[in-house]
């Protein structure tokens, strides 16, 4: 999930792991997209 901080945008796990911060919403939208595709691979 992407939620919106004053720094930026932030991508955090479904447990509220911090999974990067961005500065751009299309920036987090591409390594959020990036994270699920790896955590489906298998």
């Amino acid at each position: 999930m992407i939620k919106r901080t004053k720094e930026g945008y932030k991508v955090v796990s479904e447990k509220g792991r911090n999974m990067g911060l961005y500065k751009t919403l299309k920036d987090a939208k591409t390594r959020l997209r990036q994270i699920e595709y790896f955590k489906h691979k298998k």
